[in-house]
This record gives structure tokens, sequence and C-alpha cells, in this order.
């Protein structure tokens, strides 16, 4: 336990810009009064950031990722087993268009219908898709 315990803390002195910027929106109960944490350990993984009252797991992936879509796949399936509902969003999206990536949350989670004309403020498909 003291090893995950050490790890989160080091992920997050050492969050990426792309983390740092989701996390001043979503923290201290800022996106629609829920409460977020930052690299929670479940099981052997650790969640980027984890909702425990809508069980949702929010992930950022940079380009990395694109790689690594096998031990993407794996670990989304465990957290999912764990109760838990994962959303990814590209680490260029949120440098971008954190707005986007903050209607997209809304509407993922059903607390609100897209605007009409932003039905999909977010890309679908290619580099900064929503996945």
């Amino acid at each position: 336990m003291k090893i995950s315990v050490e790890r989160a803390r080091a992920l997050r002195r050492n969050m990426t810009d792309a983390e740092r910027i989701f996390w001043r929106r979503v923290r201290d109960c800022r996106f629609r009064g829920l409460k977020f944490r930052r690299q929670v350990p479940v099981g052997s993984y650790f969640a980027d950031f984890l909702c425990h009252e809508r069980k949702i797991i929010i992930e950022l992936d940079g380009g990395q990722h694109a790689e690594q879509a096998a031990y993407d796949e794996k670990r989304t399936r465990f957290l999912r087993k764990q109760g838990y509902r994962v959303i990814r969003f590209w680490d260029n999206d949120i440098l971008k268009n954190m707005d986007g990536v903050l209607m997209e949350l809304e509407h993922a989670l059903g607390l609100k219908d897209p605007h009409p004309a932003l039905s999909h403020p977010l890309p679908r498909t290619g580099e900064g898709a929503l996945r």
C-alpha cells in the first residue's frame, strides 16, 4: 500500500500540462458539484481523475496512447469490472478546447443536452477525437 501512495503522490506532483488544466476546472467540486480526485489507485492501476459519486474515471491520453492501445483496453476492462465508467479525452483537446471537453463530459454523464449548434463540440475521428 505504501508504494501505491508514494507513486500516486509522485504522479500528482508531475502532472502533464493537460492534467493541470483539467484539474483546475474540476477540483474542489467546480464541475457540476462533483468531487474528483486525481491519480487514485484502483487495483494495480492509477486513474487520472476519479469521481466516486458517479463511478466515473476520466483518462487523459497523450500521443503515446495510440501506441499502447492493447494495454489501455486491458486497463479499461479491469476498471469497468470494478464498476467504473471510463471516459477518455486526448490531451490535445484539453489544451485547445477545454470548454468543449467539459460540454462532452456533461453530455456523457447525462447532466446536460448538448447545444443544438454544438452537438459534437469535439472531433469524432482522428487525432483529438473523443474516445
